[in-house]
């Protein structure tokens, strides 16, 4: 049922957004050397590691580690990159893969391949056995500010309360966030 309903969500999202989405990556190409998208390493399922895809946000050169863990963001953030991550948009090719189906539109966020802490954490809460979504219900309680063992607990509630309704809800708060820019550090 979950994976019913993240295609035919994405599939038409990914028709209508398709001009959005094309005239976004001319604009990273335009506004900084390097390619438009930004492939990283991330743990899906059961820690599996797959590559995720995001608007490329940061300069090439950027060090491979969650953004909280530089010393100073800023300075590696693109001429857009800024307005990218504020606006959520740098997710947009998140698309890609809840229709290849190594993300789901709720889950947890899927961790960097060397957040160890994060994953061993959420292995095991028994976290890792969710597929990792676009949004998440810590990203809803907290996004970039909440420490780990909160995040996990949050994620590990998601794992115990899952459905449909609850699914739907956490949508709705992610939508109202966006555009309140809640909860976004950079």
């Amino acid at each position: 049922m979950k994976r019913l309903f993240d295609l035919a969500l994405a599939l038409p999202a990914a028709l209508v957004l398709l001009m959005p989405v094309a005239s976004i990556a001319l604009a990273v190409r335009l506004t900084s050397p390097g390619p438009a998208l930004y492939w990283s390493d991330r743990v899906g399922r059961r820690n599996q590691i797959f590559k995720m895809p995001k608007f490329r946000s940061m300069r090439v050169d950027t060090p491979a580690v969650a953004t909280h863990l530089l010393t100073d963001p800023a300075k590696y953030l693109t001429p857009i990159g800024s307005f990218l991550r504020k606006s959520s948009l740098d997710e947009l090719p998140q698309l890609w893969s809840i229709i290849k189906g190594d993300m789901s539109f709720v889950g947890p966020r899927p961790a960097l391949f060397n957040q160890h802490d994060l994953i061993a954490l959420r292995t095991e809460h028994g976290v890792n056995e969710l597929v990792p979504g676009l949004t998440g219900w810590a990203q809803v309680n907290g996004r970039d500010e909440l420490p780990i063992p909160q995040k996990v607990a949050l994620d590990a509630e998601y794992l115990r309360r899952q459905t449909l309704t609850f699914d739907i809800r956490i949508l709705w708060m992610t939508f109202v966030k966006v555009l309140r820019r809640d909860g976004v550090t950079h």
